[in-house]
């Protein structure tokens, strides 16, 4: 049995869309018969996200982290409930308001009802469920400890949107005002300040030079401003692609660890990630391996991946967690000593989730820290602009007052 999407019409000529259980699409065209429906497109849910993880350009679209963790802790109070998967499963698509969302939950179902482990079913849409999730489920599937499992993915999927929205907020605000003041400076320049020196025009001087050198700005702009656009353009995309290869990006990622605040920031939400997952992983009964393989998936900084890479080679030998990761010198030093006191007392996937909580603690005071710099900074230098672009257009007034004089 599957889950299949539809397109028909009904007795009046009308198209509807929605989703049926069935074996096969044949079978599922005679329901729609059988409803004084006229099939027209009947498309396996599973085949379908096959398709979209395939697309010609390479989008994956997933499900929302909001959405994710709010269907896996449905999930996991009513298997906690005693209540069977299968039914479990589809109280929780009734449940979802997002067609999308639902589809796959049924899609998963009809790999249950098949016989299949929950886990098998997650592994057919695999934009909307990652690779630790699948792990996980796959790990408390065998320990007979799935309810448990699923409350951790959950609390993990929260925490890690929260991180990343801290983040986001941290870099959306300044940029926001930063490309607010350059439109507002912009605009002085090509609208205000040409109808302001149209005054000067008339005076017989030589004007200040720098009224001279915002007169030349502003002629500049206003003659070469589509040039300029396509050349930001240009820079921007061609940065970007090539940033995506290997190489460069692993240069441009060492160099961010090497700045002040955003170096920090940078290890603090690599670190955060990857102690999280780990813990969970690790708590779940994935071997360490495995677990390593996963968590340094979700590590977006290259040469702190390329660290817990060597350090599972290291590890593979019988070298100890902490130590092989504290030879990159990379991940900070109160993680590596908490890993290390886990491994020493046999409470890993304790000290995994304090390392955890404690950069992101870390991280809330470096954001807030940078927050307080920024926002004077960004003020201070709007003003100072404006201050210039004053002076500019004034001095030229002054100096013939001073002439009359």
């Amino acid at each position: 049995m599957g889950a299949f999407e539809y397109t028909a019409l009904d007795s009046a000529g009308k198209e509807t869309k929605g989703l049926l259980e069935g074996d096969t699409a044949k079978s599922v065209r005679q329901t729609l018969r059988d409803k004084k429906l006229m099939p027209l497109k009947i498309t396996e849910v599973a085949q379908k996200e096959a398709q979209r993880s395939k697309g010609p350009i390479g989008v994956r679209r997933g499900i929302s982290a909001m959405d994710l963790a709010l269907v896996t802790r449905q999930l996991a109070t009513l298997v906690k409930a005693a209540l069977p998967l299968e039914e479990a499963l589809l109280a929780v698509s009734q449940q979802t308001e997002k067609p999308r969302v639902k589809s796959m939950l049924l899609g998963v179902r009809a790999r249950v009802m098949e016989g299949h482990p929950l886990a098998e079913g997650l592994r057919d849409f695999p934009n909307a469920f990652p690779e630790i999730y699948i792990a996980t489920v796959a790990a408390g599937e065998q320990s007979g400890r799935l309810d448990v499992v699923l409350e951790r993915l959950a609390d993990y999927t929260d925490n890690r949107q929260q991180l990343r929205q801290r983040v986001t907020h941290a870099f959306v605000y300044p940029i926001a005002v930063a490309v607010v003041a350059l439109l507002v400076v912009i605009g002085l320049l090509t609208y205000v300040v040409p109808k302001v020196v149209e005054v000067y025009d008339n005076i017989d001087q030589e004007l200040p030079a720098l009224t001279q050198m915002l007169i030349a700005t502003s002629d500049f702009l206003r003659n070469n401003g589509l040039l300029i656009l396509i050349v930001v353009g240009v820079v921007f995309f061609g940065l970007n692609y090539f940033f995506k290869n290997p190489g460069p990006k692993k240069a441009l990622h060492g160099w961010l660890l090497r700045l002040p605040i955003i170096g920090k920031m940078t290890r603090g939400v690599n670190t955060a990630n990857f102690s999280r997952t780990l813990h969970i992983l690790a708590g779940s009964g994935v071997p360490v391996l495995e677990a390593l393989r996963i968590a340094a998936s979700v590590v977006s900084n290259v040469p702190m991946k390329e660290a817990v890479e060597e350090a599972s080679n290291r590890i593979r030998e019988g070298a100890p967690i902490g130590h092989s990761l504290a030879a990159s010198k990379l991940f900070p030093p109160m993680t590596i000593h908490l890993i290390s006191s886990g491994e020493a007392s046999g409470e890993l996937d304790t000290m995994l989730e304090r390392a955890a909580v404690y950069q992101e603690r870390e991280m809330d005071s470096v954001i807030a820290t940078m927050m307080a710099l920024m926002e004077p900074l960004l003020i201070l230098t709007m003003g100072g602009i404006v201050l210039v672009i004053v002076l500019a257009l004034l001095l030229p007034i002054v100096n013939l007052n001073d002439l009359v004089q």
